[in-house]
């Protein structure tokens, strides 16, 4: 089988680090096969489709990951281009510009990265992880940051899909996409020196056990970075919704800042630091022409913003530094 997201040579074999290899490759192999659901065969015929393009040109020091330019491709190419990128709306993160394309997706994680870039260590040299990668846009922001390695951990198959079909274009051999989850982090021990949980924590039911699995993966001197929903309070307290929350199903704790603190302090964290701490906006969020779904905007109370449609207070993001 094609050796699909991985670096050649894997990363396994590059580094003499105590991973564990064995449940890693068994996972790996497991969730490989996955790929070829029959339900994903859209996504999977539109990267085959595009397979063989290739591009010298890109960069990502820029709001927006740009790789390829438009006079590189042919009219047929640009359209078959097109149609391969429509296939994979609704585009969650962005925003990209590919071969002269413009891709603008829901998030404007543009914003994200801009207030997170100024207030984390450096990145060059070091081995870096990306819990919930998405379709990458984050990790190729990381490259023009030097970084040794870039491993993102991401479990659906569909966006493993979205990644590879832009990937392809620049064939990067820094960047490695697993289809492991955040739980599965510490098969990783004390290897990484840069670990980013973006947007991750809220979603799974024991935020506590998933912080001590990336203390567990990160150097000493490791860093941290995390992005939380939450909710505005004194009181270090989290919310958890009766069933749904700004409509969504997937979302089980939702912290204060203190909170959320406390969470970083009790599974051995240190230097724990708030650097952004303010509600979400409609302008962050929101439905564009390459993500025609229901966003924030449709989330919140129409007669009081400061309120999701269920009557539970709007989500503030968190953005906070620690260390191990």
């Amino acid at each position: 089988m094609e050796r699909l997201g991985y670096c050649s040579p894997d990363y396994l074999d590059r580094y003499d680090a105590n991973f564990c290899r064995s449940a890693i490759l068994q996972l790996r192999q497991k969730r490989q096969a996955r790929l070829f659901d029959p339900r994903l065969k859209p996504f999977r015929e539109a990267v085959q489709s595009v397979q063989t393009l290739r591009t010298q040109w890109f960069d990502f020091s820029s709001s927006v990951v740009q790789i390829g330019q438009s006079e590189e491709l042919s009219s047929e190419q640009r359209q078959q281009f097109y149609q391969a990128l429509r296939q994979f709306c609704p585009w969650k993160k962005g925003p990209f510009e590919l071969f002269g394309i413009s891709v603008d997706a829901e998030w404007r994680s543009d914003w994200k990265w801009q207030r997170i870039l100024p207030e984390i260590s450096s990145l060059k040299g070091r081995k870096i992880a990306d819990i919930g990668c998405h379709n990458g846009y984050f990790m190729f922001r990381m490259l023009d940051q030097q970084p040794e390695c870039i491993i993102g951990f991401e479990p659906y198959s569909r966006n493993f899909w979205n990644f590879k079909l832009i990937q392809n274009l620049i064939q990067n051999e820094q960047l490695t996409f697993e289809l492991l989850g955040v739980e599965h982090i510490d098969f990783y021990p004390r290897f990484f020196d840069t670990v980013f949980c973006l947007g991750i924590l809220y979603h799974h039911t024991d935020p506590i056990e998933i912080l001590r699995k990336i203390h567990q993966a990160l150097t000493p001197g490791g860093e941290i970075v995390v992005d939380c929903q939450g909710i505005p309070g004194e009181l270090s307290v989290a919310l958890t919704p009766r069933v749904r929350y700004a409509k969504a199903r997937a979302i089980w704790l939702l912290p204060t800042q203190s909170c959320l603190e406390n969470w970083l302090l009790r599974t051995g964290f240190t230097q724990i630091r708030c650097f952004f701490a303010q509600p979400l906006s409609v302008e962050e969020q929101r439905s564009t022409s390459w993500a025609e779904i229901e966003s924030l905007q449709d989330f919140l109370n129409p007669n009081d913003p400061s309120l999701t449609v269920e009557g539970y207070p709007a989500p503030w993001r968190y953005y906070m530094i620690a260390r191990k």
